[in-house]
């Protein structure tokens, strides 16, 4: 592939944001953020993606006539945790193509109480017709089933989801743009209260307020500018056509194609952002692009590899510490692990030559539809 990520930058994020703010707003923040971090204006960009659920009645053509956008190229995904990683794979593409040679990708959400609650209530036909009027308000119960039954095909028990969490508030700690930093410890995270058994209040994430973006550029316009070269992007939609049980996401079948376009393996993999919704999808995941090998003892991995983070995995806190801002959630690793390759992660910074996003969602009937993997590489 011939094209790189120059920035990534974050508007912030917020629990309980201005009821004057707004989705433009905070979308145009980050962008506006980016491109500052870019050296760049409105004025060079040529293509534009954008991913939120709380845009409408606009739609991607207003809010970039409103940045003062002039384009050749322009999507809207509306695939939410699988969002970034589709909007990166056609952004290549068209600056491949020559449709365009600075695209900026972009996803946010002004997510209240209100907001969420009008989002779940309609998040597609299957949840209006079928899940509201049980009442289900929300994922927060199907993943209970999926996590139960995760813990009983790997002999999990909580502590093991519990360790995932914790280690991920580790990482936040030294995340300015994580809403939750304050430390938290294994007996805090069991002694929370249910949600959703046995989904405790630390293993959902928390929704906020907030926007990412990136910039990708084609390669020959950035001179000898450090960059995150995107060496693979592949993608997996309705791969178990929502008949299977959850265990198995489509990065099992997207997968292995990155690790072959980008001639990396897991363990050459020096940073890693999964869609972290719940702990249990953190595992899958893992799982799936093989980080974790069949038959292995998944619970000593976990202590192994993530407790001791000796793999970076959600450096930036994740969604479970730095929060879910609504379709944002789907940008939030993308972000992460271009900030990581850019040496710009400050005191969470680690040693990494290549990094790798997942990204998971769109519930339909049962689980996710929708999934992606982005391999990066760190370019001086």
């Amino acid at each position: 592939m011939t094209a790189s990520i120059l920035a990534a930058a974050q508007a912030p994020y917020t629990r309980h944001a201005s009821p004057t703010t707004t989705t433009p707003q905070v979308i145009a923040e980050a962008v506006r953020r980016a491109l500052s971090q870019a050296g760049l204006t409105p004025q060079d960009v040529d293509g534009f993606g954008i991913s939120s659920f709380t845009l409408q009645p606009d739609h991607a053509v207003d809010l970039a006539w409103r940045m003062g956008l002039r384009l050749s190229w322009l999507m809207e995904d509306t695939n939410g945790g699988a969002s970034a990683g589709g909007m990166l794979q056609h952004a290549v593409r068209a600056i491949e193509a020559g449709d365009a040679s600075v695209v900026v990708l972009a996803a946010g959400d002004v997510m209240d109480r209100d907001a969420f609650t009008r989002l779940v209530a309609r998040y597609n036909r299957a949840t209006e017709q079928h899940l509201t009027p049980l009442p289900m308000p929300g994922p927060n119960a199907v993943f209970a089933m999926l996590t139960r039954r995760q813990m009983g095909a790997l002999g999990l028990e909580r502590a093991d989801y519990g360790r995932i969490a914790v280690a991920q508030r580790q990482w936040a700690a030294d995340n300015p743009g994580a809403v939750y930093r304050s430390p938290l410890g294994l007996d805090e995270y069991l002694g929370a209260p249910m949600v959703a058994d046995p989904l405790g209040r630390y293993d959902c994430v928390p929704t906020v307020t907030g926007a990412d973006a990136v910039v990708v550029a084609a390669d020959d316009r950035l001179g000898g500018r450090r960059r995150a070269k995107v060496l693979a992007v592949t993608t997996s939609y309705n791969s178990d056509d929502q008949t299977g049980d959850g265990l198995t996401t489509g990065l099992r079948a997207c997968a292995p194609l990155a690790w072959e376009r980008s001639g990396v393996s897991p363990a050459e993999t020096g940073v890693a952002s999964v869609y972290d919704d719940y702990p249990a999808m953190v595992v899958a995941q893992l799982m799936d692009m093989g980080f974790i090998e069949d038959g292995a003892d998944v619970s000593r991995y976990i202590d192994s590899w993530i407790s001791s983070r000796k793999l970076p995995l959600n450096t930036s806190g994740g969604q479970l510490s730095a929060g879910q801002a609504g379709a944002a959630g789907g940008m939030h690793g993308l972000v992460e692990v271009a900030t990581q390759l850019l040496h710009r992660a400050g005191d969470r910074q680690v040693d990494a030559r290549f990094g790798v996003v997942s990204g998971y969602g769109m519930v339909l009937y049962r689980y996710g539809a929708c999934a992606t993997m982005t391999v990066l590489e760190g370019v001086a």
